[in-house]
């Protein structure tokens, strides 16, 4: 299925360094460009990305050449590069974000909107009649490009739908194609998708024998955030408003549409949070059979 991420838009394990071990003034910073398991590869992403430093150092009024920018389409790759004390900025999808938030110390300043807005919504494809409820799910793959995040999977995005079976496991792909072929010839398979893929499955030829099943809250799509304090609060809030203003220029507008971004705003808070707490909950030991709803029993 197509889909370009976001950003055309992590595991050595390094642990962060401390806040203050590279807070330099107008040290070079990089910006961390991660989007797991959708297309492209930092190489081939290497123009775009240069393109959209310098816009964005520019917007920011920050000293020529001090902000680069790189991607990477795999969870190892972004965090291995996050564990360098120059990277200062992240681009990362909410996956990404909730999975590492606490580990790397990202702090979301913007949500980046698309032509179908800032959020969206994820949903979950199984074989047509297959999945009446979460139940069902009994001894199957629930995989997508999230899937890295099994937390992720079973809180923010399934969380509402129900618990899943202890006999459910969640996988990552990149094909989520092939893997929507196999929930339509009867696998006992569950695909999630994010928007664009769930907008683009009716075109499918086998899209009558599959279904939507659940669907989450509305939840932001990417966020820019800082990484572990390392960057000087006034160069941050230069380089939060100068995000801001970036799609008010029209060449800097284009380079913005080539990475299928339109703008950066404010982040939507409420839905931020409500994502963290379901993604909280999903780590969490499940409750004994007959506890309330809200308790773990202990």
């Amino acid at each position: 299925m197509p889909r370009m991420p976001v950003i055309p838009l992590i595991l050595l394990l390094a642990p962060a360094p401390p806040p203050s071990a590279a807070t330099g003034s107008d040290a070079s910073k990089e910006l961390v460009v991660c989007a797991p398991g959708y297309p492209g590869d930092t190489a081939s992403a290497q123009p775009t990305m240069d393109l959209f430093a310098k816009a964005a150092s520019d917007a920011a009024e920050w000293p020529a050449g001090s902000l680069h920018a790189v991607y990477f389409e795999t969870a190892e790759g972004g965090l291995r590069r996050l564990a360098r004390n120059d990277a200062a900025l992240a681009l990362v999808s909410l996956p990404f974000f909730l999975q590492h938030e606490k580990e790397m110390g990202l702090q979301a300043r913007l949500q980046v909107a698309e032509d179908s807005g800032a959020l969206a919504v994820w949903s979950l494809a199984a074989r047509r009649g297959r999945v009446p409820s979460s139940a069902a799910l009994d001894g199957f793959e629930i995989t997508g490009v999230a899937g890295y995040s099994p937390e992720f999977i079973r809180g923010p995005v399934l969380g509402e739908f129900g618990p899943l079976p202890p006999t459910a496991r969640v996988t990552s792909t990149a094909n989520v194609l092939s893997a929507l072929r196999r929930a339509a010839s009867g696998a006992l398979i569950a695909v999630v998708l994010d928007d664009a893929q769930t907008r683009a499955l009716a075109t499918l030829p086998f899209a009558e024998d599959l279904e939507i099943v659940a669907r989450s809250a509305l939840m932001p799509r990417t966020l820019l955030c800082t990484v572990g304090g390392r960057l000087q609060p006034r160069r941050s809030e230069r380089m939060v408003r100068g995000l801001e203003k970036l799609h008010t220029d029209p060449a800097r507008a284009e380079i913005l549409k080539t990475m299928r971004m339109t703008r950066f705003e404010p982040v939507d808070t409420m839905s931020l949070d409500a994502a963290r707490r379901l993604f909280a909950a999903a780590g969490r030991p499940a409750a004994p059979a007959g506890t309330p709803a809200g308790k773990t029993g202990r």
